[in-house]
């Protein structure tokens, strides 16, 4: 089962490569597009590959990191407006099969009103995180001119980061994006940890406001 994921992430690394090949800058945004909105194939290996492209002298590092950025941009407005207008469906429709209620809505609205900024900004930096919070916040009506300051800000870090990563590292650019991938799990762990950990302060009865009521 691993070696067939490898091979298929494998698959769109490649992809991705010659997508920027042929496209440049364009290719860039196509991809950390495609990346917001279903998570492939992801940020960190397009936005190294066209780090490697700038220290080729292909592409300059200003333009990957604006096009990087607005197509990263882009890719979480539409998980944002998906979540937004999907949100009736899942709740009028297929509240009652899923446990949820409009009620549940208004809470996870309140929290994100609460809390939503720097969930919203730490989210950008964790790779999991990232490409669903979107959608979360379009669910919970968090307003859109304040998620797209708050995604812009939180995406400009990781986007150049790794751009220059890209072009500082050169050629071996294919092991850091595998050295990431420890980075990714990583990273799911804490997430995963911070989420039981809101959720065992609920069942004690501390919970508050410390999370959205959604399932």
């Amino acid at each position: 089962m691993l070696l067939e994921l490898a091979s298929v992430t494998d698959s769109l690394v490649n992809l991705a490569t010659h997508l920027i090949r042929d496209l440049g800058v364009a290719g860039v945004a196509l991809l950390t597009m495609s990346s917001g909105v279903i998570g492939v194939p992801g940020s960190e290996p397009t936005m190294l590959f066209a780090g490697f492209n700038v220290f080729q002298g292909h592409l300059t590092l200003i333009e990957v990191v604006i096009f990087g950025l607005l197509g990263d941009v882009a890719g979480a407005s539409i998980a944002y407006a998906i979540g937004y207008t999907g949100r009736r469906e899942l709740f009028e429709r297929r509240g009652g099969r899923l446990h949820m209620s409009p009620a549940r809505l208004d809470r996870a609205h309140v929290w994100f009103e609460r809390r939503g900024a720097p969930v919203m900004l730490v989210s950008r930096l964790i790779p999991f995180a990232r490409a669903a919070f979107p959608y979360a916040a379009g669910v919970a009506e968090m307003p859109f001119g304040r998620f797209a300051v708050l995604v812009t800000i939180g995406s400009i870090p990781w986007i150049t980061g790794l751009a220059v990563l890209g072009r500082e590292v050169g050629s071996n650019w294919q092991s850091w994006r595998h050295n990431l991938e420890y980075v990714d799990y990583l990273a799911a762990a804490i997430l995963l940890a911070v989420i039981v950990y809101a959720i065992a302060r609920r069942i004690r009865g501390g919970g508050g406001d410390t999370a959205p009521d959604v399932a």
